[in-house]
């Protein structure tokens, strides 16, 4: 998937929900959405990988050692899709479940949406948001982790300019970024801290600049923390 094959897909997202809700909230409802699916194709990515490797084994495919997350029964993104009524409710419970199963990554991670008031978010917008996000597969082959952070900006910054507020207190320029790592100089197994991450581009981009320059990247340890649940 190309870049702008991303952004129009993540923009129709937001678009379903315009006139619903204001467009400053559409990251609460459009984020943990897109995180959800993702983690979910991950996961089958995964399984097929290992299935492939075992000649078909399908115990081994499942094993919690050939995936990055753990999904429990019933709360993969295909599990929700399939409901009709209560979708809220049911998204609810599956994204409290992977929050549960992977307690230290994912704590809090899909924020506080009000997925079961219907008076805001009714059945039918929930699966025309579940049907749009279904069209496409986030599977790493299909998005690599540079072009996914790179459409989460996107609607960083689309969010913010839609609703008259600035995206810079979510993540920091590009130019910048680049400008503040080659100050800090990172090398390989050091250690890269900031206080407020935002959308962790200046610790993504740490790593970037190792690869590039073609050292070792995978001892860089990487440090951040942010009050905003949503980012």
């Amino acid at each position: 998937m190309t870049q702008k094959q991303l952004e129009v897909y993540l923009w129709g997202a937001a678009n379903i929900l315009r006139g619903m809700i204001d467009a400053a909230d559409f990251k609460q409802y459009i984020f943990p959405l897109l995180f959800f699916k993702r983690v979910s194709d991950l996961w089958d990515e995964e399984y097929q990988t290992a299935l492939d490797e075992s000649d078909g084994d399908l115990t081994f495919a499942e094993f919690a050692e050939n995936h990055r997350f753990q999904i429990p029964k019933g709360c993969h993104w295909e599990d929700v899709r399939k409901k009709t009524v209560d979708v809220g409710a049911f998204l609810q419970k599956a994204l409290n479940g992977i929050e549960k199963a992977n307690f230290e990554m994912l704590h809090d991670v899909f924020g506080d949406a009000q997925w079961t008031n219907k008076r805001r978010m009714s059945d039918e917008k929930m699966l025309d948001l579940i049907e749009h996000f279904s069209k496409m597969k986030l599977t790493i082959a299909e998005v690599p982790h540079d072009i996914m952070g790179d459409g989460y900006e996107y609607l960083i910054k689309k969010f913010a300019d839609d609703s008259g507020h600035t995206a810079a207190e979510f993540y920091t320029n590009r130019t910048l970024v680049k400008l503040m790592t080659l100050i800090t100089d990172p090398k390989p197994g050091e250690s890269v801290y900031d206080p407020t991450c935002g959308s962790g581009g200046i610790l993504l981009n740490s790593v970037l600049y190792l690869k590039e320059q073609k050292k070792e990247y995978r001892t860089l340890k990487l440090y951040g923390q942010e009050l905003n649940l949503i980012m």
